[in-house]
């Protein structure tokens, strides 16, 4: 993982924040009518300080499509540790794919700040995922109430490489990603 990218214990993250995440993972869940998965919601999150690399030039705050890599790079850091790195799933001839982004901005995040960036997966279906991100700064005065600045949620296929069509999503990537 790189210097600027560090994995958090579940301890680590914030409780206000872990609070949030879980109460939206169980009304997610209620309204799939899947009020158990709500708890076992299992929480993968990152610790990022953001690089002056990672700002607009005229509006000197994460660009939103920085945060679009983040999204992106904390899924796949939830995927490599949950045993299903995205090398591993393409050496079997699959992939996943990005159907759908929607991404709600509440806030700015500036050069220096430390910002948690957090995922779970919400709804697991047999060939597509739906993920939710939260991503909040980290040292927002009061360090255990963060206040989220962008919540997301990304619907993920499963694709065969070589028909480009939907594949099933194996039982052991499964469990890995909702066990982890």
């Amino acid at each position: 993982m790189e210097p600027f990218w560090r994995q958090l214990a579940p301890d680590e993250i914030p409780t206000a924040l872990r609070a949030e995440m879980l109460a939206h993972g169980e009304k997610a869940a209620k309204s799939e009518g899947t009020a158990d998965a709500a708890g076992a919601l299992s929480i993968f999150a990152c610790a990022h300080r953001v690089r002056e690399d990672e700002v607009s030039a005229l509006v000197p705050h994460a660009n939103n499509i920085v945060i679009l890599g983040w999204i992106d790079r904390i899924a796949e850091l939830h995927g490599a540790h949950a045993g299903a790195a995205r090398e591993t799933v393409a050496r079997d001839g699959r992939m996943w794919f990005v159907a759908r982004h929607e991404i709600d901005y509440l806030g700015e995040s500036f050069v220096g700040d430390t910002i948690v960036i957090a995922t779970w997966i919400e709804k697991l279906g047999r060939t597509s995922l739906t993920r939710a991100t939260v991503i909040a700064r980290a040292d927002d005065g009061d360090s255990n109430a963060p206040k989220p600045l962008v919540r997301a949620s990304s619907r993920w296929a499963f694709v065969d490489l070589a028909t480009r069509k939907p594949a099933a999503i194996p039982d052991a990537v499964r469990q890995a990603l909702v066990g982890v």
